[in-house]
């Protein structure tokens, strides 16, 4: 289990800044308005020669009602259990608030050991607030600058005092080649849950994992960080992300609605695959399109998973109708798998996962050269090219240079003069020769080189 620190404090203090600064990466979603932080978010942390995993928590504020808030208090506290030690953070230029006091307390409460930052201290302006920080009776408060990096050195001196010895390393310092093999074969899939507000991605993440990981609410938009959970089915590691909601450009108005559609768009970036959830009410909407036409152009394998299929009448031949709309509405990923699931029931959740497992198979498949080739000369002497200007297109070989997705190079004479239809009839033909369904495939063109082009004409 490794060494795990919650950051913990009232709303706007910095501790998504300081998440982000520990980590390395700007994973959390940073902004001047309060409460941006509602999931709690767990990553791998760096300070020195210290690594550690780190949480980060949402800032509540005392006397604060409702539901939503309730569960976003819960998943705080879940924080604090997991946690060895906790970092509380303070605003060292607004001073101390009753808030602060409520949260010191409930941080004693817990019984680990707490560090005290007072944070935004750049500058003399800190001074006083920092000072101000000994009255919660949590020790000497540790000054530092999140956004800035001030401060680290001491925090570094406070955390190394309270975390274990770390094993000593083979003296060789070289890891064993069998283990690294190993490590990178059960390297767990990165999948990315993406789709409109409101889809029900929370929903069936919780429903996978077993538990209230992840807040959700009737409310579109409750989700705003992609938070990453791990996830263990039959044995294969899963790293889902939870993303938020994706809504047509022309009616995001809000900043930190960007933000959180930017973070989303990040994941689908660095998935491996991607389920693209719809509603099974209102599916195959335009904005349901748009962002499987996203997803095609970023390289990504890709599933549609069908929410709320419990509340659908008349199921028989529905799964048909499905398979039907996919192909039509669809064409650049056809034969896409999809599924029909309740995140809230639980149904058809092994045959998501399913999915998802065999689209990462075709995703890294790699075609035989010997059966690539006979499957060319099939293709071209079936539908030869069209002529061009009354000049005959030569295609002269392909080969694949890479799977994730399937990418092919096709040498041929004039390539701008080739006809996306033609390509287009291409892409289909290797998609049903070789069983790559709804998974990308790149093919680009290359005009195979005139080895007589350097020589000069014979005057005449």
């Amino acid at each position: 289990m490794p060494f795990t620190i919650a950051i913990i404090g009232r709303p706007n203090v910095g501790k998504s800044t300081l998440f982000n600064r520990l980590v390395g990466q700007k994973l959390a979603l940073v902004d001047d308005e309060p409460g941006v932080t509602r999931d709690r978010r767990e990553g791998e942390a760096k300070l020195g020669d210290l690594v550690f995993t780190v949480i980060d928590t949402a800032g509540l504020d005392e006397g604060a009602k409702g539901s939503l808030t309730a569960r976003m208090q819960e998943q705080t506290e879940t924080a604090i259990k997991l946690a060895d030690v906790l970092m509380f953070v303070v605003d060292a230029r607004a001073g101390l608030t009753p808030t602060d006091r409520a949260f010191a307390d409930f941080a004693r409460r817990a019984d680990k050991p707490v560090l005290l930052l007072a944070n935004k201290s750049e500058g003399k302006h800190g001074d006083a607030g920092a000072m101000e920080a000994y009255a919660l009776g949590l020790g000497e408060p540790i000054q530092i600058s999140a956004e800035h990096g001030e401060g680290l050195g001491e925090l570094y001196d406070a955390l190394s005092a309270l975390m274990p010895e770390s094993p000593e390393e083979d003296e060789s310092g070289e890891a064993d080649e069998d283990d690294e093999k190993e490590d990178s074969a059960n390297r767990p899939i990165r999948v990315a849950i993406v789709g409109r507000p409101n889809a029900g991605k929370s929903t069936l993440i919780n429903h996978l994992v077993g538990e209230e990981r992840l807040l959700t609410s009737p409310e579109a938009g409750t989700t705003r960080d992609s938070i990453a959970v791990e996830i263990n089915w039959k044995g294969r590691a899963f790293r889902v992300f939870d993303t938020a909601g994706l809504r047509r450009r022309s009616r995001i108005e809000e900043k930190l609605e960007k933000l959180s559609v930017a973070d989303a768009l990040r994941a689908v970036r660095f998935a491996e695959v991607v389920v693209m959830m719809m509603d099974a009410q209102n599916r195959f909407e335009e904005q349901d399109l748009r962002i499987t036409d996203l997803i095609e152009r970023e390289g990504r394998a890709l599933v549609l998973a069908v929410n709320k299929w419990d509340l659908m009448e008349g199921k028989p031949g529905q799964i048909s109708a499905l398979r039907r709309d996919a192909d039509h509405w669809l064409p650049q990923v056809t034969g896409v798998p999809i599924v029909a699931v309740s995140g809230l029931m639980g149904e058809g959740i092994d045959r998501l996962m399913q999915a998802i497992v065999d689209a990462y198979a075709v995703w890294n498949r790699r075609v035989p050269t010997s059966a690539l080739n006979r499957w060319f000369e099939q293709a071209i002497s079936a539908n030869p090219p069209p002529a061009v200007s009354g000049r005959r297109l030569k295609l002269n070989y392909i080969t694949q240079t890479k799977a994730r997705p399937p990418s092919f190079v096709l040498f041929c004479s004039r390539a701008d003069a080739i006809p996306q239809s033609y390509l287009r009839y291409l892409t289909n033909s290797l998609r049903e020769a070789f069983d790559l369904p709804g998974t990308p495939v790149r093919i680009t063109l290359r005009e195979k080189q005139n080895p007589f082009a350097h020589k000069r004409k014979r005057p005449s």
